[in-house]
């Protein structure tokens, strides 16, 4: 029977009458969430959301439909009784209803039934199609199971009886398997987003959809800002041969942005404002073409953290949301916690209330979907977005629809990931109305490769970035190899002067070199810094100023960091030092010396070392990018910023990743991964599109006790409404600056020492030791 209990929703008695189907438990006015109000609210979300690519009336009866399921009288009791006792009732799952309807009303349309996976896998994600079509096939010859379920919705909802299969878009083609791939994962996105939108204005009051803001308002308020910004830096500091040059860069910029949507490569070496100009071009091509946002997606964190501060400082209204949007938290606050406690104390580690294993019931409601015009985040979160299987990370992708996408350090793409990553990349830019802008200093020879080989048209925003290489060459490259270089003779080599920057390859070595300075006279003072994603965003953030300031002010000063500082953190060091890599990075790293230009270039030195107490570069980086570097330059050889040296690199690069291909299961390049991508084959592709340097390493949040009071405090009141409370988006954007870093292993260490406590998902809280300089310690 359908709902006649009555259940005391925050202290207000609320019936389900009779003849009523209930979707969610009485929401934050008292009152039951209609089953037909959530249905048709999230089928007409999906369709706002899937109309830019012409998949508006796929999402309305795929968004209608999902929750036919909870039709079933058995799902309807427990629900109410759950509302009634506050106790968790076991209910049966409700995805097999609506993927029925879907998958009987598109058998004359076999290219669109694979979108039934869009109903099946809306709480739990994408299945591998072979798993949804089987379960089809066994519905098909007995629907026993769901018509229980799709006979009590049509007695509310008739509609579902429709039976007459929806329009595909109209350019789809019904054998590119490849095609199809994406059409479900933008679906399934705007789908899942819309549920959640929907129900989450259910439980909470208040909008949780942005209004719309133009991309001409926010062109001209970028353009306006930046040049008082610029007039500024001249008044305080006058006009430099640099500056000018950064100038006559962004204005050819702009003059490219009124070219066509596709595909532009933004070639520019370091220290000529890539930032600026990709942002410029970007916000400009958007407002002439009628794009909807932009998304500027970066290697790591730290330029996320960078190049949203500038961004916001140059687009964020002084009243009211804010433009920029910031995202790189790597929490899944959906995927229960299954890591396996060990220690005898692990019960101590779980606070009241709390279920070991299981994640916040709302949490999911409040995960981001880049609700904003500008995103700034990182390459992994991008990957994750358009290749992952999971609800969390894939209620996103539908807004890279009708974007321009800006990939900065394009160079730091995995080789292992590119064939499916650019085959991706190409379907967005041929389908879904999306620019793709390619930045770098060190551009790779992406059309070589098999998915850009044919009919992708690339323009470049600088028409010829070769002179501006020449007239931006500001350090002198040397190199130091043999069996007395160590990390110990570095450091020592690098106190010796008034300011340098030590780059390397691993926190441990990080760590070394610091705590080498800090045992020296010349550790006492505050100058010996230390940079690495083992200490929080805000740590980092106060680090990258303070070395700044520093610089600025003449004071001696030393720098340690791993890579994460080799792009978008603009500090001006006299002299450098880099752990041999790969000639990319460590062109990367010399953009950090002579940056400005105030130095004559042959006093300007960058040394590449080869510390043979080091982590190895091989373990970091490509194994064949390392081979490929190692026969083009070096002592003797060509320097890293060699353009000729470069696209040979890149050319050699990938002829020896192709060699890899009879020994490496993966493919050469993830050939296996795109064959998978064609069998509809979801969850492994996600679980092989992880992008995985050399360890996985896993977020934790710190509050440190250098922080004020205040900020501690609303700190904590963000971690502690995760764990037990109502998050929104803001919860998580307020913990992103008390994220740190550290490898998973290490991490089931501190479970059991104490150090660490589950917050919700796969989030843990630190409360172990936290160096005031380097942050979480690696262990001896």
């Amino acid at each position: 029977m359908v709902a006649q209990k009555e259940v005391d929703a925050l202290g207000d008695p609320s019936p389900a009458p009779e003849g009523k189907l209930v979707a969610h438990s009485p929401g934050h006015d008292g009152t039951w969430h209609w089953y037909e109000d959530h249905a048709r609210g999230t089928g007409e979300l999906a369709r706002r959301f899937a109309e830019p690519w012409g998949g508006g009336e796929l999402a309305y009866r795929l968004g209608r439909d999902h929750d036919t399921g909870k039709g079933a009288c058995a799902w309807q009791e427990g629900l109410i009784e759950e509302a009634a006792t506050g106790r968790k009732t076991q209910r049966p799952p409700h995805n097999d209803a609506g993927a029925f309807l879907f998958a009987r009303a598109a058998e004359p349309v076999p290219a669109l039934l694979p979108c039934a996976g869009v109903i099946q896998g809306h709480h739990t994600g994408l299945s591998a199609w072979p798993e949804v079509r089987l379960r089809l096939k066994a519905l098909m010859a007995d629907s026993s199971e769901v018509d229980e379920a799709i006979h009590r919705v049509a007695a509310v909802m008739p509609e579902i009886l429709d039976g007459s299969c929806p329009a595909a878009p109209d350019w789809l083609d019904p054998g590119d398997k490849i095609a199809v791939e994406m059409l479900v994962r933008m679906t399934f996105s705007a789908v899942v987003d819309a549920d959640r939108l929907d129900t989450a204005a259910h439980f909470r009051s208040g909008t949780h959809i942005r209004p719309h803001v133009g991309m001409s308002e926010l062109w001209e308020r970028y353009e306006s800002r930046r040049q008082e910004a610029l007039a500024e830096r001249q008044s305080s500091k006058g006009a430099s041969w640099l500056d000018k040059l950064r100038e006559n860069v962004y204005q050819e910029a702009l003059e490219a942005a009124v070219g066509k949507p596709g595909v532009y490569r933004l070639h520019l070496p370091t220290g000529a404002g890539k930032t600026f100009t990709g942002g410029g071009f970007a916000l400009r091509h958007a407002s002439l073409h009628g794009l909807r946002r932009v998304i500027v997606a970066v290697p790591f964190v730290s330029i996320t953290e960078q190049n949203a501060a500038e961004y916001r400082r140059l687009l964020d209204p002084e009243q009211g949301p804010p433009t920029v949007l910031e995202h790189h938290s790597a929490v899944n606050v959906e995927a229960p916690q299954q890591r396996t406690l060990q220690s005898a104390g692990t019960s101590k580690n779980v606070r009241p209330g709390q279920t070991p294993g299981r994640p916040n019931r709302w949490a999911k409601l409040a995960t981001e979907n880049w609700d904003a015009p500008f995103i700034v985040t990182t390459t992994v979160r991008l990957i994750e977005t358009i290749f992952g299987n999971t609800p969390w990370a894939t209620r996103r992708l539908h807004r890279l629809a009708n974007s321009v996408i800006v990939l900065d350090e394009v160079q730091a793409l995995p080789d292992r990931l590119l064939t499916p990553i650019l085959s991706g990349l190409r379907e967005l830019v041929d389908h879904y109305g999306v620019t793709l802008v390619l930045s770098s200093a060190t551009q790779p020879e992406l059309a070589a490769l098999n998915p850009w080989r044919s009919g992708l048209l690339q323009r470049d925003v600088v028409s010829d970035p070769a002179p501006l290489f020449e007239q931006l060459r500001r350090v002198r490259y040397e190199w130091r190899t043999g069996p007395d270089v160590t990390l110990a003779s570095i450091a020592t080599e690098a106190a010796e002067h008034d300011q340098a920057l030590v780059v390397v390859n691993g926190t441990k070595d990080a760590s070394q070199v610091h705590r080498k300075w800090l045992s020296t006279n010349r550790g006492k003072d505050p100058g010996a810094l230390h940079l690495s994603t083992r200490m929080t965003g805000g740590h980092r953030r106060e680090t990258i100023q303070a070395t700044k300031q520093r610089l600025e002010e003449g004071l001696d000063t030393l720098l340690v960091s791993t890579s994460l500082i080799e792009a978008g953190v603009n500090l001006d060091f006299p002299r450098g030092y880099r752990a041999r890599s790969t000639p990319e990075s460590e062109q990367q790293a010399a953009g950090r010396v002579n940056r400005e230009g105030k130095r004559l270039a042959e006093d300007s030195v960058m040394t590449i070392f080869d510390p043979r107490d080091g982590l190895n570069p091989e373990v970091v980086y490509n194994k064949c990018a390392v081979a490929a570097a190692v026969r083009r330059f070096g002592d003797g050889l060509a320097a890293p910023d060699d353009l000729d040296a470069l696209r040979s690199y890149y050319q050699h690069r990938y002829r020896l990743q192709a060699g890899q291909h009879s020994k490496d299961p993966s493919g050469a390049t993830g050939e296996v991964i795109e064959a998978l991508r064609a069998r509809l084959h979801y969850p492994e592709v996600a679980h092989r599109m992880r992008i995985i340097d050399n360890e996985h390493s896993v977020a934790v949040v710190v509050i440190r006790q250098q922080l004020d009071e205040e900020t501690q405090r609303v700190a904590q009141k963000a971690v502690e409404q995760l764990r037990r409370g109502l998050p929104t988006p803001v919860t998580y954007r307020t913990l992103q600056e008390h994220m740190a870093s550290i490898p998973e292993r290490e991490l089931e260490l501190a479970i059991n020492a104490g150090h660490a406590i589950e917050v919700a998902g796969d989030l843990h809280q630190w409360v172990g030791p936290y160096h005031p300089q380097r942050g979480i310690e690696p262990p001896a």
